[in-house]
């Protein structure tokens, strides 16, 4: 067994560990580093945990059932890791952040039940409180990941569920939750505060489904963000329930983060935070203007004499290059170009994909140097130098309509403005809308032209032809 004192300089540890992490998540050079100082943390805080002198006051049971628990997760840990392909990692996060959410109800309910507390006067207030938020914060997190994981798998719609007066709707819940809480905090028998504790479960559970529901496909990835900071906090509270200091520190260092990173989102998606939460941003405007024009369809051997004239090549990722799982042919092209002396670059759109770095991934996956991956606001102002932008299966992050369209939904987002150079080569399977569901009237300008087809075989053929 270990000492208390051992244990907390084991929390002091794991939480400097959990800091380094972030920081080295921060850049994609770093990143791998940073995975691994979250990994070394956790398993400290794992083994610090289970063999705390805390432990002693349970049976030889309570082991059992943890070696169990450590036995099961870790195979359902593993088995998704190996089994979960990169364009599914969007939904595999939604899904982790709902069990965390599941966690700190299931924590408060039995904080709640526990006879053996004996808290009075503020204490027992002070703990009721960290019950209530924990469950209410749970609730939201668990049901609004759910439908989130939904919506990105698509079993879910993306468009917005706009219900009549959805925003009083929102209103009354909070009030309900409000007011479930004075019941709960002076219930006077057990029984009416455990009935008032479930009627605030159901409310913040409609109102995770009902959050989440309104919010269109084109901000997915704030939501990501957002839910993702809701776990944190979920953490947080469950901490305070069990008097865990780590678990407190590692529950806000994942709330700040996750707000933090939804704050960055919305920026650059040029959206007001409670805009987004409200859902339907963008949708009390007049109708989208209809695209008019013919597209200009292109073959894999027009494209690569287009290559081989250019000398500045940028490179647009967008979702579909994750669903081709093309990004390891993109590499390869990237870099016979640079052996040819072409100057190639990534553009990357901050909400490029599902959820936030979703192409900084699969492109550092691929080994692509990092030196090359540019970020919008590095890159937008360059496009008027630049010969051929290949747009792969991308669509929402380079369309027009986001600046010279107000009635767009995504009316005000900042675009890749790739119409701006001399020609632009999308790739896509169809002329099928993106996530957002907007038509896009980069396809019909007259310095676009369209290369249908499977991300990856098509741009396998283009690799091959170039090289011969």
């Amino acid at each position: 067994m270990m000492s208390q004192g051992l244990v907390t300089m084991s929390y002091i540890g794991a939480s400097i560990l959990f800091i380094l992490s972030l920081s080295g998540l921060s850049n994609q050079e770093t990143a791998r580093r940073g995975n691994y100082y979250g990994m070394a943390g956790m398993a400290i805080a794992i083994f610090a945990t289970i063999f705390s002198s805390i432990m002693n006051d349970y049976s030889t049971l309570s082991y059992e059932f943890l070696i169990g628990a450590l036995v099961i997760g870790g195979f359902i840990g593993t088995r998704a890791a190996l089994k979960v392909e990169m364009t599914q990692m969007p939904e595999l996060v939604a899904a982790m952040h709902s069990l965390v959410g599941l966690a700190a109800m299931l924590v408060g309910y039995i904080s709640f039940m526990d006879e053996s507390a004996s808290f009075t006067d503020a204490e027992k207030t002070i703990h009721e409180v960290e019950i209530y938020l924990g469950i209410l914060i749970g609730a939201v997190t668990f049901s609004g990941s759910l439908i989130a994981f939904g919506k990105l798998c698509e079993k879910i719609s993306g468009k917005p569920l706009l219900l009549p007066a959805r925003h009083y709707l929102n209103l009354i819940l909070l009030i309900a939750a409000f007011y479930l809480g004075y019941l709960f905090l002076n219930g006077e028998t057990a029984d009416e505060r455990l009935l008032a504790l479930g009627l605030m479960t159901v409310v913040a559970l409609l109102f995770g489904i009902h959050m989440v529901m309104a919010i269109g496909g084109a901000d997915m990835p704030v939501v990501v963000s957002m839910l993702n900071s809701y776990s944190g906090w979920a953490a947080a509270a469950t901490g305070f329930m069990l008097s865990n200091d780590l678990l407190i520190i590692t529950g806000a260092l994942v709330g700040s983060s996750g707000a933090i990173l939804s704050y960055i989102m919305c920026r650059a998606m040029n959206r007001h935070f409670l805009s987004v939460i409200a859902g339907g941003f963008g949708s009390a405007g007049g109708e989208a203007a209809a695209i008019e024009g013919d597209v200009q369809p292109i073959d894999v051997i027009e494209t690569v004499q287009l290559l081989r004239e250019a000398k500045n090549i940028m490179i647009i990722p967008g979702y579909g290059m994750a669903v081709a799982q093309a990004q390891h042919t993109v590499n390869e092209m990237t870099r016979f170009l640079i052996s040819k002396g072409k100057k190639v670059r990534f553009g990357i759109h901050p909400v490029a994909g599902r959820m936030p770095g979703h192409m900084n991934v699969l492109l550092a996956e691929a080994k692509v140097p990092y030196d090359i991956v540019f970020e919008m606001d590095e890159i937008n102002d360059d496009f008027e130098n630049v010969d051929v932008s290949i747009v792969i299966g991308a669509n929402d992050i380079v369309n027009p309509s986001a600046l010279d369209d107000p009635n767009s939904p995504i009316a005000g987002m900042p675009v890749l403005e790739c119409w701006k150079g001399q020609t632009t080569i999308v790739m896509k399977r169809s002329m099928a809308s993106g996530y957002a569901g907007v038509g896009n009237p980069l396809f019909v300008l007259e310095n676009t032209r369209m290369l249908f087809g499977d991300a990856n075989v098509t741009l396998q053929a283009v690799l091959k032809e170039l090289q011969n």
